[in-house]
């Protein structure tokens, strides 16, 4: 097997997206690799045909990439303990496409996302993102999906 020395995992901050993050740090440091944590805000809806009271479209996507970055500070001074190998990076746009993306600009070895598991209907309209990125990586996918509640 291949050592993986560039890990990229995804988060949305659900509590799916830390738990897959927990095993692409731990695999991190096993290999001694270099993880790259990422965050995609979905493209907003383009609003400027609506009335928004008190707040311009530029400003609203500007709370939103402000609210991002605190949120992704605070989970990695929560996370990473005393590991130092990592990069973060905070994206607009289509989820499964900028991971995609992101993963080949720095060369992932592997990509490490959570998964809802969904099925039937919700599938249908929500459809996967993590399914969306297995189909689309050229190199391995780590899916991970919380433990069913016991």
């Amino acid at each position: 097997m291949k050592p993986f020395g560039k890990i990229l995992t995804a988060i949305d901050f659900s509590e799916n997206s830390e738990y897959a993050f927990d095993y692409a740090l731990t695999l991190a440091k096993q290999f001694d690799g270099e993880l790259t944590i990422m965050h995609v805000i979905n493209e907003p809806v383009d609003l400027r045909g609506f009335y928004v009271p008190h707040i311009s479209f530029e400003q609203l996507e500007k709370e939103i990439e402000e609210g991002a970055n605190k949120m992704m500070e605070k989970f990695c001074g929560t996370r990473l303990g005393d590991f130092t190998k990592f990069t973060t990076t905070i994206v607009s746009g289509i989820p499964y496409e900028e991971i995609i993306r992101k993963a080949e600009e720095i060369g992932a070895s592997l990509i490490v996302v959570g998964t809802h598991g969904r099925t039937g209907l919700d599938h249908l309209i929500f459809g996967s993102t993590a399914e969306r990125v297995v189909r689309s990586a050229s190199c391995p996918v780590l899916t991970i999906r919380l433990p069913a509640e016991q």
